[in-house]
């Protein structure tokens, strides 16, 4: 006990000094995309912040930095334990299985789809797919957005049959029918150890992160939806943000989560279940609103150049819900913020610059 004790503290002190040295870096050179953004989140700005939100039909906030809740606010009596629809915020959960998955050697992202799914063997663009564009949402594979509905006996076999309607890699498509593609190889690869996906994320991702079993929504076949579907508090949707602070741990080993965060030729700003700000000091980068911007079909969306915040250093990852659901975290700060709401005209950007006072 008292090894581990030992080890835990020393851990944590490097984790402390990592945190200094990269404030002391970003003082100096700047955050993002103009002036150095102090390391501390004070008061009157997370307060401006959490006015903004509740302003905007906000149910929960929550800042946490340095592992601490800095300041938490839940308008209109929501309470610190009530549990809110995340939407797409469902789509990190199940990237961290897949990245588990690619850990255990049970899959490789570069692997071809048509390896475990033979439908696919035949067809000369989905035969080229790997499992990484399906996360990427750059396969090519149209959206088919009707899977977000009830009803369904077997989603996954609809997505299988859904069709290539860009060349794989060349294309940014939001939608269900990847992720569902994505569940349907890693369910044929799990029946070796009878096991399903539902089970897998559970064991190797809910429960170290101290969450329990999910909303699924599951078709009748008992496929659960991937895309969306989980309700978590304010405080439970923190520890996916603490995790990232910690490089995926107790979940994934060292390094391992920097491949979720890396955008593609088809969109800068999204990796793998979550968004970037990679851009915020390139001169040319735009701020855009998400959920705008997915309105459209995909052959009109305009993704060149895009970026959260320009005022927010550009190690700002999100995981975006509909309705303004958001886990921002800031590693440079060591800063997990969730905002949780309705549906409202909020703006990240103006968010953000009242929350880091810019």
């Amino acid at each position: 006990m008292r090894a581990d004790f030992s080890f835990t503290h020393i851990a944590m002190k490097i984790h402390l000094l990592h945190v200094f040295l990269r404030t002391v870096i970003l003082a100096t050179l700047g955050a993002g995309g103009g002036a150095a953004i102090a390391d501390e989140i004070s008061a009157t700005h997370w307060k401006a912040a959490a006015d903004y939100s509740a302003a905007r039909r906000g149910l929960s906030f929550l800042v946490m930095q340095h592992g601490k809740v800095i300041g938490e606010n839940y308008p209109g009596g929501h309470s610190s334990s009530e549990a809110h629809k995340i939407y797409s915020g469902t789509k990190g959960f199940w990237i961290l299985a897949a990245l588990k998955a690619q850990e255990e050697g049970i899959i490789s992202l570069d692997e071809c789809v048509c390896d475990t799914i033979s439908e696919w063997r035949a067809d000369p663009l989905k035969c080229k797919v790997t499992l990484r564009q399906l996360l990427n949402f750059n396969s090519g594979l149209d959206a088919e957005n009707q899977l977000h509905g009830d009803g369904f006996t077997d989603r996954d076999a609809i997505a299988v049959r859904v069709p290539l309607v860009a060349q794989p890699g060349r294309a940014f498509i939001y939608g269900p029918a990847p992720l569902q593609v994505f569940h349907e190889v890693l369910k044929r690869k799990l029946a070796a150890r009878h096991e399903t996906p539902t089970h897998y994320l559970e064991q190797k991702v809910l429960l170290p992160l101290g969450l329990g079993p999910q909303r699924y929504l599951a078709d009748r076949d008992g496929n659960p939806l991937l895309a969306t579907g989980f309700m978590l508090s304010a405080r439970e949707w923190s520890r996916m943000g603490q995790l990232i602070l910690r490089g995926g741990s107790p979940v994934l080993s060292e390094n391992r989560l920097g491949e979720c965060f890396r955008g593609t030729p088809a969109n800068e700003a999204f990796g793998m279940g979550f968004w970037n700000n990679h851009l915020a000091s390139d001169p040319g980068a735009r701020e855009f609103d998400v959920e705008n911007m997915l309105i459209p079909k995909w052959s009109r969306q305009d993704w060149r150049k895009p970026c959260l915040c320009r005022a927010a250093p550009s190690d700002l990852v999100a995981a975006i819900g509909s309705g303004y659901q958001r886990l921002f975290v800031i590693p440079s700060m060591d800063l997990v913020v969730v905002r949780q709401g309705v549906d409202a005209a909020f703006r990240d950007g103006e968010f953000l610059r009242l929350l880091l006072g810019r």
